[in-house]
């Protein structure tokens, strides 16, 4: 996956973030055992995506200028567990790097 190229792929690429988050904690609500296992970190993980979002809408939103987004920390953690490891990557380092406007 390459980094987005305008703002506004960007956004989707963390509205799809917020959406993917949802869905896991859906398929937690099927399987108890998850639940037990990856609910420490999903509300956690639930809170920072949401907050890179909101700072988008709100238009507060900073770009990280090489400085991770704080829920890196989980994923490096759990990202074995963590189905949509690769989108959360990838905003994480448009977050640093940018768009891909080259």
């Amino acid at each position: 996956m390459k980094r987005p190229k305008t703002v506004d792929e960007y956004v989707d690429l963390v509205h799809q973030a917020v959406y993917e988050v949802d869905e896991f904690r859906t398929s937690m609500d099927y399987e108890p055992e998850n639940a037990e296992m990856y609910g420490p970190f999903i509300e956690q993980l639930d809170a920072m995506v949401r907050k890179v979002y909101d700072d988008m809408v709100n238009g507060t939103y900073q770009w990280g200028m090489g400085e991770d987004l704080p829920y890196m920390p989980l994923v490096a953690k759990f990202g074995r567990f963590i189905p949509f490891q690769r989108l959360l990557v990838l905003i994480n380092d448009t977050h640093k790097n940018g768009l891909d406007i080259a």
